[in-house]
């Protein structure tokens, strides 16, 4: 069982220790369930004669010695060193063993050609499954990796390859680095490498995939994007490239979508498509090959201190993939995808009971892995979109530039971001700090006003509202739009203002005309929930699609969302808009994101979902025909097809498309539409195992197998269901991410009257769950994808029964706690569409 860190036990420790170089010897072969480690580590200690520990999670540790002397044995994750001198060498032998779930050193067994492949996952603090550590984040140190493999696997560390004898590879050493971002991967990988010209020179790039996915490595895309990201980084942080060479590897069953190890960043090698996707998922590849991109600055090269200000690290990446998605790719519309999904994931987040500041309390490592969340991501990033509004972007860049170099290869926490800012702007952000960093939930901002006889304001304030149990009032710098026109919604008048407090005056609007639409928060410059004026709400629900630009748009369809989930629009009303409107949006991420979000509504929040799910299969299937042949919108409206006409009188016809027997121009059923389809037929009997079996025969891929095991979880006979819940709660050696493709098919709405008794079931087997799987990442996953979502009295009555249990684990009652919140508020929203 992992021994977590506790801050103060960090703090202690470095304050300590310096650690100044680690020498790590891997030798894999691919074969069996363990690898063996050999570390030495050089470090000093500030008070000689002091104790520490260092940190191990070997299945079998072979030696342990500390400046020649043997050591004790493990306790835990950790070896005791007592009595540490001035000057320090610690060598670690032992067997590790290969990760199934994501954490240290993941091995996999390509299907296709049963090649294996081996990377590496280090993240929060998994580098002790790989090598003995001092595994915290203030701990930086250069590395240097030797790694022994088969000599026909091409092996990848941080360093570059500095030689190679027979089997052996050794890398160059490491500028320092913290233990979470280093990494190794080895196989039989396919490689593609390329160029870019840096400030000091040109930058090696490299790509790796599987074998098996090499004709599916759209090399000259990635390299594009990763090309114009270098070159808007260096422009915007005068800061040349720190780490040497960059390769980016996509890997088999990769949790995260991406990893940001200092000059080898892993990703989830879905990035690598097999079959036709939409520009919106090309947008969500770049936006995360730049989101870990910048990280080699603003987290690699600059490092906080401990995970209370990790936040930063995930939230400046995800502004700054946005900031040069739009500026320096083709993907220029990227603010409006930011507005339309980005920041609703946000909301979503922030107004769960869990809800936490940005820069949260993390008293320790496991409490950090759960505060990765939407807060830390989107709520950060839209934060500091707000901050850059505030102080000024050049204020910000040059604050940026500053930082990294007087922090190079340093520790920093927040208080020394803002030393930055508040130096090159001008401004004291202590109060600003403390509003939108250390509080949680989100304001409500809407228009007031009245209106003369001339059809001018007369008065005009911003009113802004709080949760009671949240009720902080924040300063906003935000813009209000006025947009008014016969046939197209233009923007006539714009202002910018400060809000402040529950009500703020904008004189700047009295005597102007008032228009068709009053939009507070134009432009997105904000994070706040926005509510309509009677007049402005009739025009939005009449005419979202007569306005003349995108990101308006978005954020109108955003605003009717966020009022659907609170219950102030009926779900059922909220469907009926969108297929009405949706024709219209010729931005496709928002119209991406409007069937997502009908898809939802139906899901969760119609009170009788039948008749909605009739309509949106039929708009389907006559969208289909004339949509561009091939094209993102075609695609897109297979999808929608695919999950909505299995319980609908269109079943058969999805049936006949799946077979071959009905043809859509332009459609062509690719691997990933076929199981697509299967998915909208199976939970309904309409197909079953031999089905699976074809579609595994065509496509034997480990992205294949992940489809099947969803397949079989829908199959709607109790037989199928008994089986599917054995293996997820019955101890099965599965990979996490097969854990996940089977729960994430495991309940479907058409299918609640029979699922009904699994709800007990479910809370009974919490428990086990967790302690089987340790805690870990596949403990938090089945905990979170496993949760009844038939939301019924039942499944709130059997929550709270549990959440009132003394016992339970405190990371495991917010995941339960967050999922029952989830449960009322669908139960809430269907009691409002009913009405």
């Amino acid at each position: 069982m992992t021994t977590w860190l506790t801050r103060d036990e960090a703090r202690e420790r470095a304050a300590l220790l310096r650690v100044t170089g680690y020498d790590v010897a891997l030798t894999v072969d691919g074969d069996g369930e363990r690898f063996a480690s050999r570390t030495t580590v050089t470090f000093e200690c500030a008070e000689p004669g002091a104790d520490s520990f260092v940190d191990v999670a070997a299945a079998v540790l072979r030696s342990a010695s500390l400046n020649g002397v043997p050591l004790g044995a493990l306790s835990g994750t950790r070896i005791a060193l007592p009595g540490l001198a001035a000057r320090n060498v610690l060598i670690v032998e032992g067997d590790f063993a290969y990760s199934t779930s994501g954490e240290g050193l993941q091995r996999i067994v390509d299907p296709v050609d049963g090649a294996v492949y081996l990377y590496s996952m280090t993240f929060l603090a998994e580098a002790k499954r790989m090598f003995a550590c001092f595994d915290q984040p203030d701990l930086k140190a250069p590395f240097t990796f030797h790694v022994t493999a088969p000599e026909d696997w091409v092996v990848v560390s941080n360093g570059a390859v500095a030689s190679r004898e027979g089997g052996t590879v050794h890398f160059a050493p490491t500028k320092p680095i913290p233990t979470y971002v280093t990494a190794v991967a080895a196989g039989p990988y396919h490689r593609a490498t390329d160029r870019v010209d840096g400030p000091d020179g040109p930058i090696g790039l490299g790509l790796y995939c599987r074998a098996s996915l090499a004709p599916y490595l759209d090399a000259d895309d990635i390299f594009a994007v990763t090309k114009a990201g270098f070159d808007f980084f260096h422009e915007a942080f005068d800061y040349p490239y720190p780490f040497g060479k960059y390769d980016q590897i996509f890997a088999p069953e990769f949790y995260a979508g991406g990893m940001e190890n200092a000059g080898a960043v892993i990703y989830r090698d879905e990035f690598l498509y097999r079959s036709r996707v939409t520009d919106t998922e090309r947008l969500e590849r770049a936006e995360t090959l730049l989101h870990e991109l910048s990280h080699m600055w603003f987290g690699d090269l600059v490092t906080t201190r401990w995970w209370d200000d990790t936040w930063l690290n995930e939230a400046f990446a995800t502004f700054a993939a946005h900031l040069s998605l739009a500026e320096a790719t083709r993907f220029t519309q990227s603010w409006t995808v930011f507005a339309q999904q980005t920041k609703e994931h946000a909301y979503e987040q922030d107004q769960l009971p869990s809800t936490h500041p940005i820069s949260a309390d993390v008293p320790d490592q496991q409490a950090a892995l759960v505060n990765f969340d939407d807060i830390t991501y989107a709520k950060g990033a839209s934060v500091l979109k707000q901050l850059v509004a505030y102080v000024g972007r050049d204020a910000f860049l040059r604050a940026l530039r500053d930082y990294f170099r007087r922090h190079e290869y340093a520790n920093t926490s927040l208080t020394d971001l803002l030393a930055a800012l508040e130096h090159t702007s001008g401004r004291d952000l202590r109060a600003w700090s403390a509003q939108w960093l250390t509080t949680s939930q989100v304001n409500t901002l809407r228009p007031e006003y009245t209106v003369d006889g001339s059809g001018r304001f007369a008065s005009f304030a911003i009113r802004q509202g709080a949760p009671a149990e949240h009720p902080t009032l924040r300063a906003h710098r935000l813009a209000i739009g006025l947009y008014s026109g016969a046939d197209r919604l233009e923007l006539i008048h714009r202002v910018e203002v400060d809000v402040t407090g529950e009500r703020t005056e904008v004189p700047a609007l009295v005597g102007v005309a008032r228009p068709d639409l009053v939009l507070v928060n134009d432009d997105d410059l904000t994070y706040a929930k926005v509510r309509f004026d009677p007049a402005s709400l009739a025009t939005v629900t009449g005419r979202i699609p007569d306005l003349a630009t995108s990101l308006p748009r978005a954020l109108c369809w955003a605003a009717l969302w966020d009022m659907t989930r609170d219950g102030e629009l009926p779900a059922s009303e909220y469907t009926g808009l969108v297929l009405a409107g949706i024709d219209a949006e010729t931005e496709f991420s928002v119209f991406h994101a409007l069937l997502s979000n009908v898809d939802v509504a139906l899901r969760r929040y119609t009170a009788n979902p039948g008749t909605g799910w009739a309509a949106l299969a039929a708009k389907a299937w006559t969208a289909l025909e004339p949509a561009e042949p091939g094209g993102d919108r075609q695609l897109a409206w297979l999808g929608a097809f695919a999950g909505s006409a299995g319980g609908t009188d269109r079943a058969g016809t999805l049936r006949a498309l799946y077979d071959d027997d009905v043809k859509v121009e332009g459609l062509a059923l690719d691997l990933d539409a076929r199981w697509r389809i299967l998915h909208g037929l199976v939970p309904y009997g309409l197909a079953g195992d031999a089905d699976i079996e074809v579609e595994l025969a065509r496509d034997r891929n480990s992205t294949a197998a992940l489809h099947a095991a969803t397949a079989r979880a829908l199959r709607p006979d109790s037989g199928a269901k008994e089986r599917t819940w054995g293996l997820l709660t019955g101890g099965s050696p599965l990979t996490g991410q097969t854990f996940v493709a089977y729960a994430g098919g495991f309940w479907h709405h058409a299918q609640a009257e029979s699922l009904a008794a699994y709800v007990p079931r479910y809370f009974d087997a919490l428990e086990d769950l967790w302690r089987r799987h340790e805690a870990g990442l596949i403990a938090k996953e089945l905990t979170a994808h496993l949760f009844p979502t038939i939301a019924g009295p039942s499944t709130i009555d059997a929550a709270d029964a549990w959440l009132a249990l003394d016992d339970t684990p405190a990371v495991q009652r917010r995941l339960v706690l967050e999922k029952r919140d989830e449960a009322a508020r669908a139960i809430r929203n269907r009691a409002r569409d009913a009405q």
